[in-house]
């Protein structure tokens, strides 16, 4: 999927073992980097404000295939730790020293493990986190409270074993990948009505299964890999992530059934200074909604100036990916 005005090809970034992941860059040439971590399951293409949105932002937008998605080879048995690599990689490529990072539901653990890791944190300057869940070990917290049914199912809640949990992920990638619809009409019977009210278009629905179809053109495993990363330790401590001289700022819709608000609220108790809003009678899918404002505040990594107003809907091309 192309966006308006923007090439439809993939870049290539080889690995020392010579496999590639595939990226994006989109928006103002001269803009300050940003890179989008996309959702789970998810592909480089959504979500994405227009490329003249991008530019009146001034946003050098990067967006790439995590492993076994789209066109990036899998590396299995990644963690979420792993992403710091990826992006180290790709910013060497594009020959980018500083740059800002969002991460946007099953993305914003991967936006948070750039900002723990040694080597690219004083790289990293601000780190904004979208409908993100909470490491699912994390104490104190019912990880599945509030959660919808299908992504209980998804993240293996009651499965006997892991064997259970990846079958299941690989029938519902063998239906999408017959009709990307599917897995659509499979999220929106159980989405709050703020959800659908974002999701209710037919440009966007048509938008989520192109980027379903693009995330799973090679098989299931980019989404099989990510949720096992996800429910296992994510071989980072959120403590090392230093949020005085990275800026955090987590959002999050407090009607969210994909991601639910508890979880935000624990991941700001674990990261002191970090900025943190939840906005009432919003859900998973406002995040699109959210996005152009959050970019802004992510490309001003000096005092940032006040934000423009929210910009419309019908200036966003991309589409949101399910958690």
């Amino acid at each position: 999927m192309a966006r308006e005005g923007e090439p439809a090809e993939s870049e290539f970034a080889y690995r020392a073992d010579s496999k590639r992941v595939a990226y994006e860059v989109s928006g103002a040439p001269d803009g300050f980097p940003v890179f989008l971590m996309h959702g789970t399951p998810g592909s480089r293409t959504g979500p994405a404000p227009r490329g003249i949105v991008l530019h009146r932002l001034g946003v050098k937008l990067i967006s790439y295939d995590r492993p076994g998605y789209g066109d990036s080879d899998r590396v299995e048995g990644r963690h979420v730790a792993d992403a710091a690599r990826d992006v180290e990689l790709i910013a060497d490529t594009l020959g980018l020293e500083r740059f800002s990072i969002a991460g946007r539901s099953g993305g914003g653990p991967h936006a948070l493990a750039c900002a723990a890791d040694e080597h690219l944190r004083r790289r990293v300057v601000r780190v904004a986190v979208l409908v993100s869940p909470a490491p699912s070990d994390a104490a104190e917290l019912d990880w599945f409270d509030g959660m919808n049914a299908g992504n209980v199912r998804g993240f293996g809640a009651g499965a006997t074993d892991t064997v259970s949990m990846v079958e299941e992920i690989r029938r519902r990638a063998e239906r999408a990948a017959e009709d990307p619809r599917f897995l659509l009409e499979d999220l929106m019977r159980e989405m709050p009505a703020a959800d659908r009210r974002v999701v209710n278009s037919p440009a966007i629905r048509r938008l989520l299964a192109d980027t379903y179809e693009i995330a799973m053109k090679t098989g299931p495993y980019g989404w099989i890999d990510d949720v096992l990363a996800l429910r296992r330790s994510w071989k980072f401590d959120l403590g090392d992530i230093d949020a005085r001289a990275t800026k955090i700022r987590l959002w999050h819709g407090a009607e969210d059934t994909f991601a639910p608000v508890s979880h935000a609220q624990w991941l700001g108790a674990q990261l002191p200074g970090a900025e943190i809003e939840v906005q009432p009678g919003a859900a998973h899918f406002d995040a699109v909604e959210a996005l152009p404002r959050i970019l802004h505040w992510l490309a001003t990594p000096a005092l940032a100036t006040p934000a423009p107003a929210p910009v419309a809907r019908n200036v966003l091309i991309g589409a949101p990916t399910g958690q």
